[in-house]
């Protein structure tokens, strides 16, 4: 089965008013973090920050969900600092100091770009350093996609409140067609075959993702080392601030047992 994934193919002017919520918002950022600018094709850069939590710390390459931006982690960044855990942020076309219009093919495809400069960036002062991949809803996508292409550059992937199960967006718009149904199923190939260690964070009544599909996500990766972590009470907005405790705890026990 071929394991090639056209995302275009979702690019449609009903499914991108849905899924897409760009916000131009940024701030400066905060002492010890830094902006950059990363060129992902001729006249377009995306913007991303960087949290560096000490030289050597493990570092986690973070795609955020919808309707966020990465200035919008300064707080966040502060508790993964306490956890000896660096954060890189990065937005995606339109949001942010980003240029462009976010589609699915370009999110995916600059995923690319971002990992490659991050690499980069990270290693040059910290070449041993232990990195990690997350995505938070809609950046689980990119995530996923990082993790089935460039396994040897990190150590695991963590997933929040996040699915990659296209058959759920293609049922919600009556789309049909021997295309999509290739999508799907290459999509499902490639969470087969990525051996990552994994660590699945989900809230027990997400409402827009719902759990069944963090469950099913957990079962279809490929990875021999998982887990499924349930935050009760927990919508899909709500993971980190009603199970803060778990939330952290489960990451830094991942991020520990894979140095």
């Amino acid at each position: 089965m071929s394991h090639q994934a056209d995302y275009s193919i979702l690019d449609l002017p009903e499914i991108l008013q849905f899924i897409f919520y760009p916000r131009r918002d940024w701030a400066p950022p905060p002492p010890g973090a830094s902006d950059f600018l990363v060129p992902v094709e001729e006249g377009v850069a995306i913007s991303c920050r960087f949290y560096p939590a000490g030289v050597g710390s493990p570092c986690i390459l973070y795609f955020h969900g919808n309707g966020e931006v990465a200035c919008e982690h300064d707080w966040i960044a502060q508790l993964y600092s306490r956890e000896g855990i660096s954060l890189f942020v990065a937005d995606f076309r339109g949001y942010g100091r980003s240029d462009g219009v976010p589609t699915f093919a370009t999110v995916t495809a600059d995923a690319h770009s971002i990992c490659s400069f991050f690499l980069e960036t990270v290693r040059s002062s910290s070449p041993d350093v232990s990195l990690f991949l997350m995505g938070r809803s809609l950046g689980s996508h990119c995530a996923v996609e990082l993790a089935f292409h460039y396994p040897e550059h990190f150590r695991g992937l963590i997933v929040e409140s996040g699915s990659s199960n296209m058959a759920r967006l293609i049922e919600l718009f009556g789309l049909t067609s021997e295309r999509l149904s290739s999508l799907g199923e290459a999509i499902s190939a490639r969470l087969r075959s990525i051996t990552l260690p994994a660590l699945i964070i989900h809230g027990e009544w997400d409402s827009l993702i719902p759990l069944d599909e963090a469950i099913k996500l957990h079962a279809d990766i490929g990875s021999q080392s998982k887990r499924l972590v349930v935050v009760p009470g927990a919508d899909h907005n709500s993971v980190l601030a009603v199970g803060m405790g778990q939330y952290f705890a489960a990451i830094k026990e991942f991020v520990s047992g894979q140095q």
